[in-house]
């Protein structure tokens, strides 16, 4: 009760080419293939897309594809340069 033997889906499967037939069975079949073919080659065509449109953004925005240098460098002179330490003329 409630599940089905291998003889049901043998018998379905008959009625199913009976309905259908064979031509049109391989018909649909080929159709759904051209449409999985169709989705994929879409998608790789969006993903293209969007490589272009980052290179684009990265050639407006005049990045280059290296990592920006953080590491400070010595400097020859301080605009800013720290007062100078008091002198120890105080008496005692």
């Amino acid at each position: 009760m409630g599940g089905f033997s291998l003889i049901h889906w043998l018998i379905l499967g008959v009625v199913i080419l009976l309905l259908f037939g064979g031509n049109r069975f391989s018909s649909m079949m080929g159709d759904v293939a051209k449409g999985l073919k169709s989705f994929k080659h879409g998608m790789a065509d969006d993903e293209e897309d969007e490589r272009r449109r980052k290179a684009e953004e990265a050639r407006r925005l005049g990045s280059v594809d290296r990592p920006i240098d953080v590491t400070p460098h010595p400097r020859a002179a301080d605009p800013v340069a720290p007062p100078p330490p008091p002198s120890d003329t105080s008496p005692r």
